[in-house]
């Protein structure tokens, strides 16, 4: 898609200009109804966009993502534009900087349409927890897109930009793009820099793109990875074209299959006959398929629970309507002789919601004294069995595959009183952040549900900083060579 628009652009026969109207025109089609975007760009967009078509006209080389039209999750820093993160807290903030993968495709020359819609904080697997507005999902507008990155992946799905940017802190790029029919890379944590997001988990947050195939994916990627000064975790130089590293050969490819993600409670039959036949397609394109056990799966939607609201409540602490965000003395005359104290309390209250308020206090409550040890230390212990058993297993296969989700997609309302039915729509993709491994989740297949043919995904997590081999082996289920 991406590399088809670029060599249309270089030969003239669409212009930036146009293409961006396009998709404007999409959005302004569908969007009404499908409620990706919570802001839009269009006045910036289309001066980007003249500006790529004069360097054409002019004969100067553009790079592939030059004019190519894209959308950014709302969580993400772009200067002078507002991020919300889908919070009310942050209703009026517009941020004074650019997060490091923004300056990265400016450089690059991208089209920004605008800013996508996301559960509150990025908390949430439905985008039902925005503040602001309801996101649908595109194959029907009866059911969730799935989340955090809930907008982002309705964007692509819809046709509403070419590609977008969505961050991944247990699922938020892949289960929302499993949802909707669209390609989600989480890379390996360090492989992009943070510097600019805002935080909900530091140690498991990742950026990363949806996309329409596994090369889009790749060649968003090759541009925004690499080293940054400004996030001491982003440790890996950007030096590799992933894009390049697809050949679609995956002959004697050790793929694992474990038997944790095949016989847990909870896999609809539907969904895991879908995952087992493309586990088969593998075996016929040359690949071989490996039994493992990953035995300490059972715990891992546990310790991601215990470690993920722990950090939520040290990074949202901030958000006091002092420091950050909205204040309720500012809001209210009445309220101008509050004590600083009871503005922390009243501007939290009224400003977040139900599941940012839940995260803080588990989270505050599992670091408290008495708990800490008996929650959060044992918790990081896991984890470092969980990340020891990928090492041994990685050195037995190359991939593990496996359903990015237990269902397919959800009706909206159906999970919303259950928080912990709604949990376990990560039971499958929270392991890649308590590890730090890449994972992709791809199109599988769909099931029909009544009338409607709703999409399912298919997870591949591969070793740390291993993106190519990854990329490849998705890029060869995608194509059936």
């Amino acid at each position: 898609m991406i590399r088809d628009l670029h060599n249309k652009l270089i030969n003239q026969a669409i212009t930036s200009e146009k293409l961006t109207e396009e998709y404007f025109a999409k959005i302004e089609e569908k969007d009404p109804e499908i409620k990706a975007y919570l802001s839009l760009n269009k006045e910036f967009a289309l001066d980007k966009a003249r500006a790529v078509d004069g360097k054409i006209k002019k004969g100067e080389e553009i790079g592939l993502l030059a004019g190519i039209p894209c959308a950014i999750k709302d969580n993400i820093c772009v200067e002078n534009l507002p991020t919300t993160a889908g919070s009310k807290i942050l209703e009026n903030y517009i941020a004074p900087y650019d997060a490091t993968v923004i300056k990265k495709l400016k450089k690059e020359e991208a089209v920004f349409l605008g800013k996508t819609n996301l559960d509150e904080f990025a908390m949430g697997s439905s985008t039902e927890n925005s503040a602001y507005q309801l996101t649908r999902n595109p194959h029907d507008a009866t059911r969730v897109p799935g989340g955090s990155s809930g907008g982002s992946a309705a964007a692509v799905a819809a046709g509403e930009c070419v590609w977008a940017l969505g961050s991944d802190t247990g699922g938020s790029i892949r289960q929302p793009a499993s949802f909707c029919g669209a390609v989600g890379l989480k890379p390996t944590y360090g492989l992009v820099s943070r510097y600019g997001l805002i935080a909900m988990a530091s140690s498991l947050d990742q950026i990363g793109p949806i996309t329409q195939t596994v090369e889009d994916a790749a060649i968003v990627l090759t541009r925004i990875a690499g080293a940054d000064r400004n996030d001491a975790t982003a440790m890996k130089s950007a030096e590799t074209v992933y894009e390049n590293c697809l050949s679609g050969e995956i002959k004697d490819l050790r793929i694992g299959l474990p038997k944790e993600y095949f016989e847990g409670e909870g896999l609809d039959s539907k969904v895991k006959e879908i995952i087992e036949r493309a586990a088969q397609k593998y075996e016929k394109l040359g690949a071989k398929l490996v039994d493992i056990n990953l035995p300490s799966s059972e715990y891992a939607l546990a310790t991601y629970y215990i470690i993920m609201p722990c950090e939520v409540s040290s990074n949202l602490a901030r958000f006091d309507g002092i420091r950050f965000g909205k204040s309720i003395e500012k809001e209210i005359e009445s309220e101008k002789n509050l004590v600083l104290k009871e503005i922390y309390f009243k501007s939290r209250a009224r400003y977040l919601g139900k599941e940012v308020k839940r995260r803080i206090m588990l989270g505050t409550y599992a670091l408290s004294a008495g708990y800490y040890d008996q929650y959060y230390k044992k918790a990081q212990k896991v984890r470092a069995l969980i990340k020891k058993e990928f090492e041994e297993t990685f050195k037995k296969v190359d991939i593990i595959l496996g359903p990015t989700a237990p269902t397919s997609v959800f009706r909206i309302g159906e999970k919303t009183q259950n928080p912990l039915e709604m949990y376990l729509s990560d039971v499958y993709t929270v392991t890649a952040n308590i590890a730090g491994l890449p994972a992709i989740s791809i199109p599988a297949g769909s099931v029909k549900i009544e009338d409607k043919n709703l999409p399912v995904g298919l997870q591949l997590m591969g070793k740390w900083f291993d993106e190519e081999k990854l990329l490849n082996a998705a890029y060869s289920f995608e194509a059936g060579k």
